[in-house]
């Protein structure tokens, strides 16, 4: 009898190890686990960190997304729930794993995920998965200066002024999440600059492109990043029209973060007539890359050498320099003013492989 206690007891102390030696299934992060992680002072950087390292189930519905922002959860933090919301299953590596990266096409690992949004969409390869960069929108200062370069364009307050001053981006990231354009302008003043009796004679200026913020919280822990783009479906526009490039940005006084600019006549955001090329003088810092193209408006494109540390942006640009837009379509992010306007930032980190 005393043994079979015994016996008894080693097996009930022997499954009690095994509970406790098995893997628990992590609970998913929700929107409340975000709200309790700022209530309680967190950096945005651990934030992000947690979100994009934990399972999650994120409510990014247009009100949810309004409700966080209100509660003081940043544009950073929601574009991360988005992110993660969004990440598609992990598709197999196509390329032997002793492939030496240098010596084979940079983008033969990416695979497009199968997608019915109209709106644009950008997937890159990290991990051994595709996972899907959430979209983001510039907005667009005035100066009066003239674009010589974007160091001088990055340290003129009055772009760093109207950048700071642009559009809240909840309404912008509600919009892309249910894939509709966004209604409204994006555009913003640098403050008083042009403000005044103007003249019969419309004076030139500086139109400015930028995306707020000193950094980009999407860390790429490779300096050959892989990416796949698909526009195909974009209402509006022809997809052939337009393909993608990558090119540097300028942070700017540790505010935001500059894309590029060009010269226009000072009512030329507000005109509907498709008679501003917008491209044909760009000031932008270009990055080499190799494409493949699937298709109109689908791509595969990589770097064609290591990137640097330092922040990136994959953008759409027209195919001819020569391509007319309307300010008005520019202004409210709508048509080819939607896929001139709208870009997906990166970082290359300093230990980036």
């Amino acid at each position: 009898m005393k043994k079979k206690i015994q016996i008894c007891g080693l097996l009930i102390a022997a499954l009690a190890f095994a509970a406790t030696a098995l893997p628990q299934t992590a609970k998913p992060m929700t929107n409340d686990d975000v709200i309790e992680m700022v209530k309680n002072h967190m950096a945005e950087s651990v934030v992000n960190s947690a979100i994009q390292s934990s399972p999650s189930k994120f409510d990014t519905s247009a009100s949810e997304l309004i409700r966080l922002k209100k509660l003081g959860v940043t544009d950073a933090e929601m574009n991360a729930m988005i992110a993660a919301s969004s990440k598609v299953a992990a598709v197999p590596d196509a390329a032997p794993s002793n492939a030496n990266p240098a010596s084979a096409p940079p983008t033969a690992d990416v695979t497009l995920p199968a997608s019915q949004s109209r709106m644009p969409q950008v997937y890159v390869r990290q991990d051994g998965s595709m996972h899907e960069l959430p979209l983001e929108k510039t907005q667009v200062a005035e100066t009066k200066a003239k674009p010589s370069s974007m160091r001088n364009l990055a340290s003129d307050s009055f772009v760093t002024q109207g950048l700071q001053a642009g559009v809240n981006t909840v309404a912008w990231d509600a919009a892309t999440h249910i894939n509709s354009p966004l209604g409204g302008s994006a555009v913003t003043q640098a403050g008083g600059l042009v403000a005044g009796v103007m003249s019969r004679r419309k004076p030139t200026i500086t139109y400015v492109w930028g995306v707020p913020g000193p950094a980009s919280s999407n860390l790429l822990k490779t300096s050959l990043p892989a990416f796949g783009v698909d526009f195909s479906r974009v209402q509006g526009i022809r997809p052939g029209d337009y393909a993608p490039a990558i090119v540097k940005l300028t942070p700017a006084q540790n505010t935001c973060r500059i894309v590029g600019a060009t010269q226009g006549k000072e009512d030329a955001r507000s005109s509907p007539a498709a008679d501003w090329k917008v491209y044909s003088n760009f000031l932008e810092e270009r990055v080499t890359t190799k494409d493949e193209k699937l298709g109109d408006g689908k791509y595969k494109l990589a770097p064609a050498a290591e990137l640097l540390p330092g922040e990136y942006a994959l953008v759409l640009r027209p195919v001819s320099t020569g391509k007319a837009f309307s300010g008005g379509d520019v202004a409210c992010a709508q048509g080819d003013g939607l896929m001139f306007d709208v870009l997906w930032t990166f970082q290359i980190t300093n230990d980036a492989q």
